[in-house]
């Protein structure tokens, strides 16, 4: 039996390879930022090459440094940053171009247009909000602006994929052109109700079929790698996007319970358990994975700027040169001042869907210090997170008593008690906080037969610290006002 499962976790930001035990335990990781790519402004890009290449050394690295090789690998998870698009020849497995990343915002324009028609139609098919975020405006965009590609599409020449498709294209040298049922759901392009690719949205965005990957479930066999990378031929069986593989992680595993991964954006799922629940707020209909012939669907909402805002305030403001110095700083002072940030840099998600809010920050006067902004930066992630949450009751009626977080902002004990405070709700941080990657090699392992069962792996879940609210109501309808307020001014700008 082998005795490991090797999660590949491909980021905004960076790529990391992790090697799980049998306990669900972190045997070993390796990680490897790559670069950012800014055309103009408010485009961001990736190199497809970067990612995959990236990706390779790190799962090489983690697998070295565990003094492991493929033999001992039971099986591999894939788990990715969604929505991003990369379109490559289907014979070379060269990219046509950049992978244009879900941050970015060139088809914005293009989708406003579409609203007044669309928007009903669009959810009602794919439980998504007409918007740039997703795959389907962004891969017109690269058929309609890179020279003679839309002809080699309808020739059939093309493949397009979320970056799990690409991994598992270049990891099976060319010979799995495929995805998952939650990737697949973010693309504007999935029918979540039929389950398979709905030919009225690739009419409107003018794509061809023969571009989409095949869809499978989250968890089964979907080939083996062909590389020379591992010594051995291993089987990947486990596809989820990220946001989908940390509810999975979190075993959140029962409607109505909920997580929130504080990434480079914050993004908390429900699982509404085997039906859709169409949102009256503005908040996402996904799927959340499909195990066997069941599948499991929930409501996402998400914040564009959260760890970035923090990584804002160390790379382009210079106030903070570790994202670690973020909470003593915010601790030095006994409140934020009056100052308060809306980091809509990107516009703002879910539930305003305002794609020409910019950033701002409000209430400054002469007294207002560094360590009140970098507290108005962190308190803003917990805010629109409040956001999201109200949102959610209103859609399900479901009141939250709990949230389980994971997520590299987590670690900041600051922000989890203020998003307890704001929440007046318990919440959860779990022992290991690798839950996306953890949720990935939980889906392999299951396909495989590495572990058992699902009871098997709720088993293994623990808590590390629990965070409970302690904030006065009053207080906290105060602070909310404000930064309700705060985002008012930040709406519309850039209209």
């Amino acid at each position: 039996m082998s005795e490991y499962i090797l999660t590949l976790d491909q980021g905004t930001t960076s790529s990391r390879a992790i090697i799980f035990n049998k306990k669900g335990q972190i045997v070993q990781m390796a990680q490897q930022e790559f670069q950012q790519i800014y055309p103009k402004p408010a485009w961001v890009e990736h190199d497809p090459m970067e990612i995959f290449s990236s990706q390779a050394s790190v799962a090489a690295s983690a697998i070295s440094k565990a003094g492991i090789n493929g033999r001992n690998i039971a099986a591999i998870g894939i788990t990715n940053q969604r929505e991003t698009t990369i379109v490559w020849d289907r014979k070379t497995g060269e990219p046509l171009y950049n992978a244009i990343v879900w941050q970015d915002r060139r088809t914005a324009e293009y989708c406003n247009s579409l609203k007044e028609k669309y928007s009903g139609l669009i959810q009602q098919k794919t439980g998504l909000v007409l918007d740039a975020y997703f795959s389907a405006s962004k891969i017109k965009w690269i058929l309609d602006n890179v020279d003679g590609a839309r002809e080699r599409a309808k020739r059939g020449e093309l493949c397009f994929g979320t970056v799990d498709s690409w991994l598992m294209a270049k990891f099976t040298n060319l010979r799995l052109h495929a995805t998952d049922v939650s990737n697949a759901s973010r693309t504007m392009l999935f029918n979540i109700h039929t389950q398979s690719w709905d030919d009225d949205l690739l009419a409107l965005f003018d794509i061809p079929k023969s571009m989409l990957p095949e869809v499978k479930a989250s968890s089964e066999i979907y080939s083996q790698t062909a590389t020379t990378l591992f010594a051995s031929k291993i089987p990947i069986a486990g596809v989820a996007g990220d946001q989908q593989a940390a509810l999975f992680g979190q075993m959140c595993t029962e409607p109505g319970m909920l997580k929130t991964t504080y990434g480079t954006g914050c993004f908390m799922v429900m699982n509404t358990g085997e039906s859709p629940a169409m949102s009256q707020n503005n908040l996402l209909t996904t799927i959340a994975w499909k195990i066997g012939n069941k599948t499991t669907y929930a409501l996402e909402g998400s914040v564009f700027m959260g760890g970035a805002t923090i990584q804002w305030l160390r790379d382009e403001l210079g106030i903070i040169s570790d994202a670690s110095q973020s909470e003593s700083l915010a601790q030095s002072v006994k409140d934020n001042g009056d100052v308060y940030m809306v980091p809509a840099m990107v516009g703002l998600g879910a539930p305003y869907w305002d794609q020409s809010a910019r950033g701002c920050i409000v209430g400054l006067t002469r007294g207002s210090s560094r360590a009140h902004i970098v507290r108005a930066a962190l308190e803003s992630i917990a805010y629109q997170v409040g956001d999201i949450v109200a949102a959610k009751i209103a859609d399900t009626g479901i009141h939250v008593n709990e949230m389980r977080v994971d997520g590299g902002a987590v670690a900041n004990n600051f922000l989890m008690q203020y998003q307890a405070d704001i929440l007046n709700a318990k919440v959860i941080r779990p022992q290991v906080l690798e839950t996306t990657a953890l949720g990935a090699a939980y889906l392999a392992g299951l396909a495989v037969g590495y572990w058992d069962d699902l009871d098997s792996i709720k088993a293994l879940w623990q808590a590390e610290r629990e965070f409970n609210a302690d904030m006065s109501e009053d207080i906290r309808l105060a602070y909310s006002k404000k930064w309700h307020q705060a985002v008012e001014r930040a709406k519309g700008w850039s209209e």
